[in-house]
């Protein structure tokens, strides 16, 4: 599914086409999404687009009136396209700009969601509990060793906790923990300062490098203009099990985690 650094290449991409425009019609194909299109979405029309961020794996797109928030679920992509195009199969929203493009929801699976939230969207009871930006300040040693402290569950569930640090998905999760040599499996409260000092920097800098690479192609996962993400050719442990560890040359191990695959390499990443 899209991670953070794909939903922030995507945010990047829609920007510049929504940014100071009039919305001049939703329209909403399938609704049943993750959880159904309010009718109160429609609030949005006749609104000029103000801002165009991400909070987690949540795109927001910023009117007057209140903010659109999206998710990309599984398999969800966001496109900009001239309003003319016509829609494919799983082609769920379009959201019409007076410029004459639309911003076209597409998602196979729908496990995606299009909301509408009044401002302040931080009260909304997705957005409410999020834990920091893992690419901000306030993602640092000393939030982490607080968050963890005493904690029994696997540092890799951990990282994976949008309460602790948002938007530090399976894969992202798997490559920092090798980069920063922990095994997976560690209790989180174990991890010495040392580790978790890498660990942050790790975290931050594999992600802003899946973002500048367009963030990762696996099975679904495309940017704003179609084209694939490119991170996938620098993963090393990542859908890799059973291959020879880039460090060691030792065979990478695989196991599930919280029901996702898990990869490591037992000689690198140590409890």
């Amino acid at each position: 599914m899209p991670e953070l650094p794909e939903v922030e290449v995507t945010c990047q991409g829609v920007s510049p086409h929504l940014v100071d425009q009039q919305v001049t019609k939703l329209i909403v194909r399938n609704g049943s999404l993750r959880w159904p299109v309010p009718e109160i979405a429609q609030q949005i029309v006749g609104q000029t687009i103000r801002n165009v961020r991400r909070r987690a794996k949540y795109l927001l797109i910023d009117t007057d009136a209140g903010t659109t928030i999206v998710h990309l679920g599984m398999s969800g992509s966001l496109r900009i396209l001239p309003k003319t195009t016509p829609p494919e199969k799983h082609d769920h929203i379009d959201l019409e700009m007076a410029s004459g493009k639309i911003l076209r929801f597409n998602d196979p699976r729908r496990f995606g969601a299009w909301l509408w939230c009044e401002l302040p969207e931080q009260a909304h009871p997705l957005l409410s509990k999020l834990g920091p930006e893992p690419l901000s300040n306030a993602f640092n040693l000393e939030h982490l060793a607080q968050a963890l402290k005493g904690k029994k569950k696997a540092i890799k569930l951990c990282l994976m906790d949008n309460h602790i640090v948002v938007g530090v998905g399976n894969i992202y999760a798997n490559e920092a923990l090798f980069a920063a040599g922990i095994h997976p499996q560690t209790e989180a409260g174990k991890v010495d300062t040392e580790r978790l000092t890498l660990l942050v920097v790790e975290v931050k800098q594999i992600l802003a490098n899946a973002i500048k690479q367009g963030g990762t192609t696996l099975k679904d996962f495309t940017n704003a203009e179609g084209k694939p993400g490119y991170f996938a050719q620098k993963l090393h442990v990542y859908g890799r099990g059973g291959e020879t560890c880039t460090q060691c040359g030792h065979l990478l191990s695989e196991i599930k985690l919280g029901q996702r695959a898990t990869v490591f390499c037992s000689l690198c990443q140590t409890k």
